[in-house]
């Protein structure tokens, strides 16, 4: 196809480098080896990376933790943190330096930047960490913290190969199995941002296999036999991935493997052993209430080398937990605290290791770990999940030259690898569950293990090993789509066509044989995608019921597709193709049947990745769509006041429209708004007219796409709402700036957050001179002249926009709070409280968690609104969206503050819902949903 962009393994395949450079980018700990192709034979090394350690030296490592530590003003001397290569002083250490000091700095530290990557909670791409960090650092972004750990790489091995620079190197990264597309884009993103173009992905289970070939090159093929298959259970820091990997005869009856199955996404790792083992210490350092998030961070970080000592071998009966004071100094009042070896190995192994049926399922309870903002596992027993993969995988243990398999499911040999299986009394209690599952059939079975000798390293090794292979050295893992993939299509059930088999290879062309598709043109349109780890056998064109329990959905697929005649509408028939690319992105295009014309389709990356672009899910659809006789009423109705010949007046056009439907305005289907913002679009050139048509259209076209995201292709509607909008008023009057505030606020939340910085800097301009003058008797007025009683919909908008940084918030909240006890702003306190509730929400509406105000931020604002004498509603309501319950301590204010705010609650006859979460947490209803969001919501559309 001729609008193909080039493959970049194309690309690689063309200039073939020197070196080939494997880099493990773990969660807790990277690793880089490499292989001189030049060489013959050629080995497979491991690269000593320089870094800051702990007395300060620079000394070069085999490993590189994965910790990123910004320093404090004047906190080194100059040149401490300065490495072979740093042309100027730099603030930051990553690696050993940086995890050590760290721990007694944690709001400097950032970790688990990995796990970030697949973090679908918050926006990937948005400068959040270290997550609830120091206001003096830099906040940066998951990818760019993959970003300069691969800089860091780059730059020692620059060092050590001045000649050969590793952007011209071919590299292989490794991420886990489980990672989806988006995860593995990101990866690449983080690649490119180092500088590293030259970039091909392999799964880190996998690539620890490959480890084993090549430690075992002499004599594998003696260790394996057709017919078996193999377990990789790789367990690092932040996630944990199952793959099988099945042997079979080849020609010339030699042996091939095949990776034939990879696992869910489990984010469950060391990191939830270091957590709760936190929670069971924390109570002996503090029994009344919870430990400050600062001390809290220190005894997790601490908890993680007490875990590697009480489960290595040789441990001690007991290890003393030591806790800095929780003082300024984090020096002096420090406490002590017992572990021992029996108890927290109990706890332990309990946890995330139980003893378990091979036909138990993970539990679906909420996970208690919060403390991190990281969605982890709802089921933390590590064997659980192993017995699930198993079993819904048993059909692909079944091979014809093997006829005495005494159950499908069971594994002949298990390879382990990840930091996780450093400890022999993790390895053991796993063997001893695996091996009690089929221990009825064959009493005395236990599986076979094979050694990776240096766990910290396999991964890495085995990633350059696998560039020779692509080379055409060494031995090959046949490893196609380990998922299949499929696009829902209409119809009268939930359906979906398979459109990318499990097993397709890289670089294959699935077409979809037989099947055409009628594609809408020059319209929005959305293309649902789903894949299922366990319906492995689907083939193209198959079309398969939706089971939301086999098949997973991914980001869809939203956009208008363009023709070279840009009036054109309507559909065409085409087929759909898809390609795996090397790099493990699937391509998806459809080209026109019969013609010349073809669409590629990118995978909505960004919807996936930012939060300002809500999942598509909702019960919109399922209202049904409008009777077209009486959308011919409705859409005559807007013509008759927006169309160039329409006379009639706009002010009545809300009522024309109530009587036409049959129905309150607050009862109109999403479908039946989405369509009436289509139609104002087309015409607005109608509010040209005059304010009264500006300031009507203005008002129906907010309240028809509000909030901005529910229904498929809002993302593109906002889109082309601020395109057309934004700063563009043709009848400046108050009552139109007015509306165009309120529409705004009503679709704040489609918006991302460059478009609401936009929104917000020019007015908080004219508010800032307002709030100087008002304080401080100097200053001169913005932009625009602010008067209060101008001001309610200008303070509802900024309280709505919740992806504004949080220093932003901040300065909001305090202006809102020193304004409310002016008499002058007493008409306007019901907006300025509304506002103030909605800035210092410990829960969003629809903002990532990353922009929740600091709890120690917004105590005075509670102080402020719990100070009026006769509070209503609406401070009751604000009262508790700060002092809302949400079980994690970085969110949530100390536990005296929020039980004041509960009692001052009750004391003033709040509803019982109000007190309840306040004290306890919980789920917004109906009526406090519609007052939060400032309006009723429409039919089918709830906030999450």
């Amino acid at each position: 196809m001729a609008d193909l962009a080039p493959r970049q393994d194309d690309l690689l395949e063309e200039q073939p480098s020197r070196y080939i450079v494997g880099i493990d980018l773990g969660t807790t700990n990277s690793a880089v080896a490499y292989v001189d192709a030049h060489e013959s034979p050629w080995k497979v090394r491991t690269l000593e990376v320089p870094q800051l350690v702990e007395a300060g030296l620079i000394e070069p490592r085999e490993t590189l933790p994965s910790f990123h530590y910004e320093a404090a003003s004047a906190e080194f001397p100059p040149g401490a943190l300065r490495l072979p290569w740093s042309g100027e002083e730099p603030n930051i250490a990553v690696g050993f330096f940086a995890r050590d000091h760290g721990a007694l700095a944690p709001a400097r530290l950032i970790a688990s930047a990995k796990s970030w990557l697949c973090h679908s909670g918050v926006d990937r791409t948005a400068a959040l960490l270290p997550w609830h960090g120091a206001e003096d650092v830099e906040k940066l972004s998951p990818v760019d913290v993959s970003s300069r750990y691969l800089v860091h790489i780059r730059d020692a091995w620059n060092r050590r190969f001045p000649g050969e620079p590793l952007a011209k190197q071919d590299l292989v990264l490794t991420l886990p199995a489980s990672f989806d597309e988006v995860a593995r884009e990101l990866t690449i993103q983080a690649a490119a941002q180092a500088g590293l173009p030259r970039v091909v992905l392999i799964e880190e289970p996998q690539a620890a296999f490959y480890a084993w070939i090549h430690k075992h090159a002499d004599r594998w093929e003696q260790e394996v036999e057709p017919g078996q298959k193999i377990l990789v259970c790789d367990i690092g820091g932040g996630t944990s991935d199952f793959t099988l990997i099945r042997v079979r005869r080849a020609e010339g009856d030699k042996v091939q493997f095949h990776r034939v199955a990879v696992g869910d996404h489990l984010l469950l790792g060391g990191d939830n052993l270091d957590l709760a083992l936190a929670h069971v210490l924390e109570p002996r350092f503090s029994q009344r209430e919870k430990l400050t998030p600062r001390q809290w961070a220190v005894l997790v970080r601490t908890c993680r080398r007490v875990k590697e000592t009480l489960l290595g071998e040789n441990a001690p009966e007991t290890v003393t937990v030591n806790l800095p004071g929780g003082g300024a100094r984090l020096l002096g009042g420090g406490r002590q605290a017992e572990a021992t070896r029996d108890e927290v190995r109990a706890e332990l192994l309990e946890g995330f290791l139980p003893r378990c049926r091979l036909d138990e399922k993970p539990r679906g309870r909420q996970s208690g770990f919060q403390e991190f903002g990281l969605p982890f596992a709802s089921d933390a027993a590590i064997t659980r999940h192993l017995a699930a993969f198993l079993t819904a995988h048993r059909h692909v243990a079944v091979d014809e030259e093997v006829a005495d398999v005494a159950d499908p499911a069971r594994p002949d040999i298990v390879l382990f690898n990840g930091g996780f299986f450093a400890s022999p009394v993790l390895r053991e209690r796993l063997l001893d569950v695996l091996a009690s599952w089929f221990r009825q059939v064959a009493p005395d079975w236990s599986p076979r293990v094979l050694e990776n000798e240096r766990l910290d390293l396999a991964v890495a090794h085995g990633a350059a090993y696998y560039g020779m292979v692509r080379r055409g050295e060494g031995v090959r893992i046949a490893a196609g789509l380990a998922r299949t993939y499929y696009v829902g299509v209409e119809s009268d059930e939930p359906v979906a066509v398979c459109l990318a088999p499990a097993g397709a290879e890289p670089g294959q062309d699935v077409k979809l044989a037989g099947r055409k598709f009628h594609l809408r043109v020059g319209e929005p349109i959305e293309f649902p995608l789903y894949y299922s780890s366990v319906r492995l056998t689907d083939s193209p064109g198959e079309i398969i019921p939706i089971d939301r329990e086999q098949m997973t959905p991914l980001p869809p697929i939203r956009t208008v597709l363009r023709t070279r005649r840009k009036s054109e509408r309507g559909a065409i028939d085409v087929e759909l193709h898809a390609r795996l690319l090397e790099i493990g992105v699937l391509d998806v295009w459809c080209s026109e049947v019969g013609g010349e014309r073809s669409w590629r389709l990118q995978f909505d990356v960004r919807s996936a990745t930012q939060t300002d672009i809500a999942a598509h899910d909702s019960a919109a659809e399922a209202e049904g769509m409008l009777d077209e006789s009486l959308w011919a009423e409705v859409r005559g109705l807007l013509h008759g006041v927006f169309a160039d010949e329409g006379e009639d007046d706009p002010r009545k056009l809300v009522k024309r429209l109530v009587e036409a439907t049959g129905v309150d305005r607050d009862e109109w289907p999403t479908s039946l708004l989405r369509r009436i913002w289509e139609e104002l679009i087309s015409l607005e050139v109608g509010r040209r007219k005059s304010q009264a048509h500006e300031s009507r259209w203005l008002n129906l076209l907010g309240y028809a796409l509000r909030p901005g995201y529910g229904l498929a292709a809002d993302d593109w509607r906002v889109a082309e709402t601020w395109r057309l909008l934004q700063g563009k008023l043709y009848h400046p009057s108050p009552a139109c700036r007015n509306e165009s505030w309120i529409l705004w606020r009503r679709i704040g939340g489609g918006l991302n957050s460059g478009q609401q910085r936009a929104l917000a800097d020019p007015l908080l301009a004219p508010l800032r001179a307002m709030h100087k003058r008002l304080t401080t008797g100097r200053g001169r007025g913005g932009e625009f002249d602010v008067a209060p009683q101008d001001t309610p919909e200008l303070w509802r908008l900024l309280g709505s926009l919740e992806l504004l940084d949080v220093s932003v918030k901040t300065e909001m909240g305090k202006m809102i709070t020193e304004l409310l006890p002016r008499r002058k702003w007493e008409a306007v306190r019901p907006a300025l409280v509304w506002a103030l509730g909605r800035i210092g929400a410990r829960v969003p509406l629809y903002g990532p968690l990353n922009t929740v105000v600091p709890p120690q931020s917004v105590l005075p604002w509670l102080d402020i609104l719990m100070q009026f004498p006769d509070p209503d509603p609406i401070v009751a309501l604000a009262v508790m969206q700060i002092a809302r319950r949400t079980d994690d301590r970085y969110r949530d204010l100390p536990e005296a503050r929020r039980t004041e705010a509960a009692e001052w609650l009750d004391a003033h006859n709040a509803s019982q819902h109000l007190i309840e979460l306040t004290r306890s947490g919980g789920a917004l209803d109906l009526e406090e949903q519609t007052r939060i969001f400032g309006e009723s919501l429409p039919k089918g559309l709830r906030l999450a």
